[in-house]
């Protein structure tokens, strides 16, 4: 069955993507952050891999990919980075040294002090209704999973 080009042209424009808001989303929420982590010496992935850390340290490259649906080829230099600003420790695992553990420093443990204000400094630029980022952060849960069930249990 052919479609009539005008009704295939129409579902092809760039307004009528669900994948086009979420990318631009995506790219502002990253630049509304980079203000806020410049003081914190933190670049929004890095932010990302901390944030993991902060919540479960040590843990894993493989556990750090896993949490943020990133491979290793993409979390290894920003591990590296983290290292290199004093911020993280990488050691192999003793038990298996196939796995590296990824280890908090002192700064990286006291740096979670002044990040403690990033997510209200974010919420208070956002201005939303009570529940609203609630609410979107659950809808976008829900849309993960239903494009990626893998991410759900990994999560």
């Amino acid at each position: 069955m052919n479609t009539p080009p005008d009704v295939a042209d129409e579902s092809l424009k760039l307004d009528r993507q669900l994948c086009f808001p979420l990318y631009a989303a995506g790219h502002a929420i990253v630049r509304a952050y980079r203000p806020l982590l410049e003081p914190l010496g933190l670049t929004y992935p890095q932010y990302l891999v901390m944030l993991v850390l902060w919540e479960s340290a040590p843990c894993t490259v493989g556990e750090i990919g896993t949490r943020l649906a990133l491979d290793s080829g993409t979390l290894t230099p920003l591990l590296k980075r983290l290292a290199g600003a004093g911020l993280v420790e990488r050691e192999r695992d003793r038990g298996d040294e196939r796995r590296v553990l990824i280890r908090l420093t002192d700064d990286g443990a006291a740096l979670k002090l002044r990040a403690r204000a990033v997510p209200a400094a974010l919420a208070c630029r956002l201005a939303p209704e009570r529940g609203q980022i609630e609410r979107l952060q659950q809808e976008l849960r829900e849309l993960i999973v239903r494009l990626d069930p893998a991410h759900d249990a990994a999560a």
